[in-house]
């Protein structure tokens, strides 16, 4: 997060520092980019009822190992959510925010998949893109002494 902070301050003090020569076509392109009407763009609003379904889910680290596949049951509410790893009674997960193109689900605390007899919190934001759900899990390890964080890309495909 920091990182983030300090790419976002050095980007903006890079912008606002003034050129001493700026040539008459640097002038016209920052002319005509100025007058043309600015139209963000728009990413379609996501609802419960887009992901009800069962979901397989694949989580892996940064560098793409350590796989960790669970099936997610979306319901149109957020009453019902629940994600499910083989050998494993389901996990009840809570839908904490729908907005704009992303829902953002926890679950836990449960026993890592990964560090057994490890507790961890997990925190995943969905998006739906090209009929897939893709996003981010943050996982929240509870260690002795301290807690560690994993950001783990995720993906899931539909099942039903």
């Amino acid at each position: 997060m920091r990182r983030f902070a300090l790419c976002c301050c050095a980007a903006l003090l890079a912008g606002c520092a003034k050129s001493e020569k700026r040539t008459t076509d640097d002038q016209a392109a920052m002319d005509t980019a100025a007058a043309a009407p600015a139209t963000p763009a728009v990413s379609p609003a996501i609802s419960l009822a887009d992901v009800a379904g069962k979901w397989k889910i694949r989580t892996t680290d940064e560098a793409g190992g350590t796989p960790v596949e669970t099936e997610l049951t979306a319901t149109a509410d957020t009453s019902g959510w629940t994600l499910a790893a083989p050998n494993r009674k389901p996990l009840p997960v809570r839908v904490i925010a729908v907005a704009g193109d992303s829902i953002v689900s926890e679950s836990g605390p449960y026993e890592s998949f990964i560090l057994k007899g490890t507790q961890v919190t997990t925190r995943a934001v969905y998006r739906l893109q090209g009929g897939k759900l893709v996003g981010t899990t943050e996982a929240r390890y509870a260690l002795k002494g301290h807690d560690s964080v994993a950001h783990r890309p995720t993906e899931g495909t539909r099942m039903q």
